[in-house]
């Protein structure tokens, strides 16, 4: 008797969905289609998976964004930090910067206060560096969670404007123009510009705009008593 022809493909339980592999196949979505289109069910078909399944890794969009912000932000090297804790605070703020600008669109996912409680140690090192510098300064521990937020508010407002203005350049939001402004009205705004605006807004000042932030930070601050 001969025997049936073998079955083609995989048969029985699914294959085991790793971390990695959903991180992997987010990542895919998110710089393919963006951040907004991902979601549990639209993952579970890029993987190939039912999403009851996936569902088992991660319970909402939130959970799964968070873990895709978690594990790029794991492999960020840690760069060598000065003693100093002006310029220690100076480079990890730049460290944040220069994540959020790779990935502005996880900016806007924790564009919200305590966000710091969804990401893992791992990735929470750049704001205990620049806590630790604020309170080797001599601010106390309210004055260093102070700092910092005014430093994100700055940083994540950098970083959204210009990946804003990226959008505009790409015909997405349409030119920048001030030539609808009535100099008798608003004479500043009209000598300047827009082309001079625009040539201003084009060049990199963060770090000397986080600078004069944190040198005006430093000076409010109550130094912790001896």
């Amino acid at each position: 008797m001969s025997r049936p022809p073998a079955p083609h493909g995989r048969t029985g339980r699914p294959p085991v969905t790793s971390r990695t592999q959903i991180v992997t196949a987010a990542r895919r979505i998110i710089e393919r289609d963006g951040w907004e289109k991902l979601t549990v069910r639209g993952l579970a078909a890029e993987l190939g998976i039912g999403a009851t399944t996936l569902y088992h890794h991660v319970r909402s969009k939130e959970d799964l964004l968070v873990l895709v912000l978690n594990h790029y932000l794991g492999q960020i090297e840690r760069p060598a930090l000065p003693g100093d804790p002006r310029e220690r605070i100076i480079a990890a703020a730049t460290a944040v910067h220069d994540a959020a600008a790779a990935w502005p669109w996880a900016v806007e996912i924790v564009t919200t206060d305590g966000f710091v409680g969804l990401l893992d140690e791992s990735a929470l090192w750049m704001v205990e560096e620049i806590l630790a510098g604020a309170e080797d300064y001599g601010c106390t521990p309210a004055d260093a969670v102070y700092i910092f937020r005014s430093i994100w508010y700055y940083t994540a407002g950098e970083v959204l404007v210009r990946a804003n203005t990226a959008r505009r350049r790409a015909g997405v939001l349409g030119p920048f123009s001030l030539d609808h402004i009535d100099a008798s009205r608003l004479p500043r705004l009209a000598a300047v510009g827009g082309e001079e605006w625009a040539a201003v807004a084009q060049r990199d000042t963060y770090e000397t705009g986080l600078r004069a932030l944190v040198d005006g930070l430093l000076t409010q601050t109550t130094p912790k008593p001896d």
